[in-house]
């Protein structure tokens, strides 16, 4: 499997179990605020690691646009 595969596989099982915990919050599943502190702390985990690993691939696809080819245009004229 390749890397973008598996990293797109794992943005969307974290997607689905923040939604899943977040259901959980809302449908009124916690019996506690010890429970629910839990869940939120959860979330915010699995979102935070949803974000690096979208920083993480914004960073290299800046890296991939950075790297071309240089054309050397000294001494050329334009064609008219």
């Amino acid at each position: 499997m390749e890397s973008e595969q598996l990293i797109a596989q794992l943005v969307k099982a974290i997607k689905r179990r923040v939604e899943s915990l977040a259901l959980s919050v809302t449908s009124g599943g916690v019996d506690n605020m010890e429970k629910y502190k839990y869940i939120i702390g959860q979330i915010n985990a699995l979102e935070s690691v949803r974000q690096e690993i979208s920083n993480l691939q914004q960073d290299e696809g800046a890296q991939n646009e950075n790297t071309g080819t240089v054309v050397d245009l000294k001494g050329r004229s334009p064609k008219n």
